[in-house]
């Protein structure tokens, strides 16, 4: 009784995505009370993310479909791997050496939380939990290497002054770099740690719903999203570490010199 329930309430047809397009109207005509000037960017926003769900969900379809081989989904993997890495380059373009950075960091994330979860044996290795667990990761794991990436110029671009007298002082680039560097880590990673502490009291978060939705027993729906927040929570700490010592070491010339940063409007 509760599954079939479940299963209607998961499962809401072409109909009930119709209808649903009643809620961006709503923010539509918000923004067009309020003379905010978003209702095309809304609009397109919208029709985008539908169009490109439909895309992914076709293509998902093969990939995730369980007579086809494993490799397929790890193909998969690789592929949104590059995609992320172009997605922050595009997104922090004043970073030098974004692109192969952004590579560098989502790849550790994805080896790191996927080795876990499927190393240790926390999930099933099918393609059914590969492709979305990866893409979970990189979600957060893009968001991250912006972040980061973006705090650190800006920190050492605005302490320039600082940094460079803890250079003349005979301190290495390292050294000098260092209060900075965590400054910006900490800025990268303190949201998260909050959220993380504050999960399910606000809000139920999208994997846990997503599972009530579907008609899972809300404890087991717990276990899943508990290891969903363990997973971004360490792929958003491989990444800003990754970051942090990929991209220090690129800011300073060989002779401990602070190269000239250019910071991009927020």
């Amino acid at each position: 009784m509760v599954a079939a329930a479940g299963s209607a309430a998961g499962d809401i047809g072409w109909t009930g995505l119709a209808v649903s397009l009643v809620l961006v109207a709503v923010a539509v005509a918000v923004s067009a009370g309020q003379h905010l000037g978003l209702e095309r960017s809304m609009l397109w926003a919208a029709t985008r993310a539908l169009v490109q769900l439909l895309v992914v969900g076709l293509a998902l379809t093969v990939v995730l479909d369980p007579d086809r081989p494993l490799l397929l989904a790890w193909a998969w993997v690789a592929m949104t791997v590059m995609v992320a890495a172009a997605t922050v380059a595009h997104r922090a373009g004043e970073v030098p050496g974004v692109f192969l950075l952004a590579l560098a960091a989502c790849a550790a994330a994805v080896a790191v939380t996927l080795g876990v979860l499927f190393g240790l044996r926390v999930f099933p290795l099918e393609p059914r939990a590969v492709v979305p667990m990866a893409g979970l990761t990189l979600g957060n794991t893009m968001t991250a290497t912006v972040v980061a990436s973006r705090r650190i110029v800006g920190e050492l671009s605005d302490k320039r002054i600082e940094v460079e007298a803890r250079l003349a002082l005979g301190q290495p680039w390292r050294d000098a770099a260092r209060p900075y560097v965590r400054s910006a880590v900490r800025t990268a990673l303190v949201p998260q740690v909050e959220t993380t502490k504050a999960v399910g009291l606000v809000a139920l978060p999208g994997a846990m719903t997503g599972l009530i939705l579907a008609g899972v027993e809300p404890l087991d729906a717990v276990k899943v999203q508990a290891a969903v927040m363990y997973v971004v929570l360490a792929s958003v700490s491989t990444t800003v570490t990754v970051v942090a010592l990929g991209l220090t070491r690129r800011l300073f010339t060989p002779d401990h010199r602070l190269i000239r940063l250019h910071r991009q409007a927020a």
